[in-house]
C-alpha cells in the first residue's frame, strides 16, 4: 500500500441537498450482516473536526461532509471541537454510539501519537476507520538565502557540525519533531529541533533566519512559498518521490531508512463497532466522492491520493505509526 500525497487542511460544512439516488449511496450489506441491504443513513450525520476552524483539517472535513450529504441524502453537520492535541474531540467519538451518525476526521496524531504521550483514556483500537480522505506529505524546507542549496550541502553541514544547524517543527511532540528524534537515534544526523505553534510561526521564523530549514506539512501556504522560490524543498516525506515535486528527493532515497512518517493523513472514523455495512457504505461514498474532479479541486488534488486507501489502508496508518513510536512515547 502507498500513501504518499497529503493535504494539509480539513472541516465540513452541512449544507442540504436532496439526494437523487438510493438513500443508502451506493452502499451495501456487509457480508456478516443481515442479508438486506442498509437503509443507513436515515438522519443527519454529526461530523467531528478535533481541530479549529479555518485549517485544512477544516477544508478537509466540510468538503469531504458537503460530498457525502449529497450522496447519502442526509444532513451532514460539522462541529470543530479543539482541545487537548485532539483529545477533547476524541473522546467524544468514541463515547458516541456506534451507528454511523456521529464520524469524525481522525489523524495518527490524534490517535497515536496523544494517546502515547497523555492519559486520555483511548487507543486506536477504540474507533472504527473509514477511510483516507487526504494525505499532506511533509518537506524539509530551507529559505530562498539559504546556504544549502541542496540535500547533499544540507546534510554536509550538518555531519560537519552536529547539532548545530537548528531546524524547526509544528510542535515538540509533532510527528516531525519525532521524526527529527529518530533522524539522530537510528542515523546519527544530530540536529536542534525548535518547535513552534503550527506553520505561520515556523514560516516566518525561516524567512527572517532564525532557523536553518524548518520540517513541515506542504499545506498550501507552505506550496505556495515553494512557487514563488521563497522556501527551497530539499527533501521529502514519502517513500517516493511527489509528483508535483519531482526533483526533491525522498528521506528513503537519501538513504535515511523509515523516516517517512512526518507527514499528515487525514482519515475518516467512526466509534469502535461500527456495524459492517455502515462501513461499506460510508467506504465506498467516500471512494466516489474523492474520484469527483469538484472535490479533488477544493481539497488540492496533490493531497487526493491517486489510488483510494479504504478502512484498512487507513488501520495500517495508525498501526505503523504505533509499532514505530510506542517504543519511543511509551
Amino acid at each position: 500500500m502507498r500513501i504518499s500525497a497529503g493535504l494539509a487542511g480539513v472541516a465540513l460544512i452541512g449544507l442540504v441537498a436532496a439526494c437523487g439516488g438510493d438513500d443508502s449511496g451506493g452502499g451495501t450489506a456487509a457480508e456478516g450482516g443481515g442479508g438486506e441491504a442498509s437503509s443507513y443513513p436515515t438522519e443527519s450525520i454529526r461530523m467531528i473536526v478535533p481541530y479549529g476552524a479555518g485549517g485544512p483539517t477544516d477544508l478537509t472535513t466540510r468538503t469531504v461532509g458537503a460530498c457525502l450529504e449529497e450522496e447519502l441524502g442526509q444532513t451532514v453537520v460539522v462541529e470543530n471541537l479543539p482541545g487537548g492535541s485532539g483529545a477533547l474531540a476524541t473522546t467524544e467519538l468514541v463515547a458516541a454510539e456506534p451507528d454511523g451518525y456521529t464520524l469524525s476526521l481522525v489523524t495518527a496524531g490524534t490517535m497515536v501519537l496523544t494517546p502515547l504521550a497523555n492519559e486520555v483514556g483511548y487507543t486506536k483500537d477504540d474507533i472504527t476507520p473509514v477511510g483516507v480522505m487526504t494525505e499532506v506529505p511533509s518537506v524539509l524546507a530551507v529559505g530562498e538565502n539559504s546556504p544549502y542549496a541542496s540535500a547533499e550541502d544540507f546534510f554536509a553541514a550538518v555531519e560537519a557540525q552536529p547539532g548545530t544547524i537548528t531546524v524547526g517543527t509544528p510542535g515538540a511532540s509533532t510527528p516531525q519533531a519525532i521524526e527529527l528524534q529518530r533522524l539522530a537515534e537510528e542515523h546519527d544526523v544530530q540536529v536542534t529541533a525548535v518547535p513552534f505553534n503550527g506553520n505561520a510561526e515556523m514560516t516566518t521564523a525561516l524567512l527572517g533566519g532564525n532557523v536553518d530549514a524548518v520540517l513541515i506539512n506542504a499545506s498550501s501556504d507552505v506550496v505556495q512559498n515553494i512557487e514563488s522560490g521563497a522556501f527551497v524543498p530539499l527533501v521529502a516525506s514519502p517513500e517516493e518521490r511527489l509528483s508535483w515535486l519531482p526533483d526533491t528527493p525522498t528521506f528513503e532515497e537519501l538513504g535515511y531508512d523509515g523516516l517517512t512518517l512526518s507527514g499528515s493523513t487525514f482519515g475518516l472514523a467512526g466509534p469502535a463497532g461500527l456495524p459492517d455495512d455502515v462501513v461499506s457504505t460510508l467506504e465506498e461514498t467516500l471512494q466516489t466522492c474523492l474520484e469527483k474532479p469538484d472535490v479533488q479541486e477544493t481539497l488540492g488534488e496533490e493531497y487526493v491520493l491517486e489510488e483510494f486507501a479504504g478502512a484498512d489502508d487507513l488501520a495500517e496508518v495508525l498501526d505503523r505509526t504505533q509499532e514505530v513510536y510506542e517504543p519511543i512515547l511509551g
